[in-house]
């Protein structure tokens, strides 16, 4: 990964007077270059905190969601030891995952997505993603149980296999939701599962099934 730019510790700068506080985060914003996750036409709004299409229907998240969630996951009591990305885009929330947790598994539907944002962890040198093409709403169980999982979609409602995927401690974030979606965080203490409602938010839909 190169060191931070002036425009990626402006963005830091930005997000952090947004409310995102977690050190370790804000260095992963300011040293990612995040028109590399962006088509040619778009570099010049790169830095600006706002959600962008990327193409097939989809958008790069907002950074502060991005910054929002990841600082979620990290500050939670589990481990930061493996992760689960459900919905890996362009690869930006991947990139900044990998540079803060040791092992990140990430699921994308749409198999282009998924060979470009190869292609960007490999530019980056991320060498601790494992990628798979298939159906988020499934997870990846035989990766599992992770330490937490992270979801760039919102899902009609919970999805059960994600659950049972989650270590015990482990700490859940998705948005839920469809007119009307909220982050949610969701904890399991052995089999039980205390779910806390974080903010509003604006994401795709989590779509079921995969795209060749």
């Amino acid at each position: 990964m190169k060191r931070a730019t002036r425009k990626g510790q402006s963005l830091a700068q930005l997000i952090h007077a947004e409310g995102i506080q977690e050190q370790r985060v804000l260095q992963a914003v300011a040293a990612t270059p995040r028109e590399l996750f962006l088509p040619d036409v778009l570099h010049h709004k790169a830095y600006e905190n706002t959600a962008l299409p990327i193409g097939q229907g989809q958008t790069i998240s907002q950074p502060y969601i991005v910054a929002k969630m990841t600082e979620l996951l990290l500050n939670s009591d589990a481990p930061n030891h493996s992760v689960l990305e459900i919905g890996t885009g362009s690869g930006y929330q991947t990139a900044i995952l990998a540079q803060l947790f040791d092992n990140v598994f990430s699921v994308e539907r749409i198999k282009a997505l998924q060979f470009q944002a190869k292609r960007r962890m490999n530019q980056l040198d991320l060498h601790n993603v494992s990628m798979k093409h298939g159906d988020g709403w499934k997870g990846w169980a035989n990766k599992g149980p992770f330490d937490g999982i992270i979801v760039t979609a919102a899902a009609s409602h919970m999805p059960s296999d994600l659950y049972q995927q989650l270590n015990d401690g482990g700490m859940l974030v998705i948005p839920v939701g469809t007119d009307d979606q909220k982050l949610h965080v969701v904890v399991r203490n052995k089999d039980e599962f205390n779910t806390t409602i974080v903010e509003a938010v604006r994401f795709v839909p989590l779509v079921a099934g995969d795209i060749i």
